[in-house]
């Protein structure tokens, strides 16, 4: 048996002070406890990045719920429902006039501006078809 601090036997290899023998051990209970120890680790870093994201998710329905509740608050005001009845509804309250102004430019379009506007449907032998024929259908249907 060898005593602590003596030298090794002539023939076997040390490595940072252990023989061989007793550096592979250490390797493997090393790389053991580094195994076991891995799985847990990245498990916990993996939940504290999703509860991270689970938090900032729970911060921006809670400002969704506050807008929905002063919007519920805002429609549940009889002055609101008026004002919203008169603008989109043009609602008119007994006793009063109603009036439209409707400025130059701003009403239909001119039927040959809208006939501008409008884009061909189909395509160009569709459009040739149909003003050939005199047919608005599909050029291939009997007329």
């Amino acid at each position: 048996m060898r005593r602590h601090g003596a030298r090794p036997k002539t023939g076997e290899r040390t490595i940072f002070g252990l023989t061989t023998g007793r550096a592979a051990i250490l390797a493997v209970v090393v790389s053991a406890l580094a195994l076991t120890l891995a799985v847990p680790l990245r498990t916990y870093f993996t939940q504290r990045a999703e509860a991270g994201q689970v938090a900032a998710e729970r911060v921006q329905l809670e400002k969704d719920v506050a807008a929905l509740q002063s919007k519920t608050a805002q429609q549940n005001d009889p002055a609101y429902t008026r004002a919203q009845a008169r603008d989109r509804l043009r609602l008119v309250m007994p006793g009063e006039t109603p009036f439209i102004v409707q400025l130059p430019g701003s009403g239909a379009p001119e039927p040959d501006q809208q006939a501008r506007q409008q884009k061909p449907t189909g395509s160009w032998y569709t459009g040739l078809w149909q003003s050939i024929s005199g047919h608005k259908g599909d050029p291939h249907q009997e007329p």
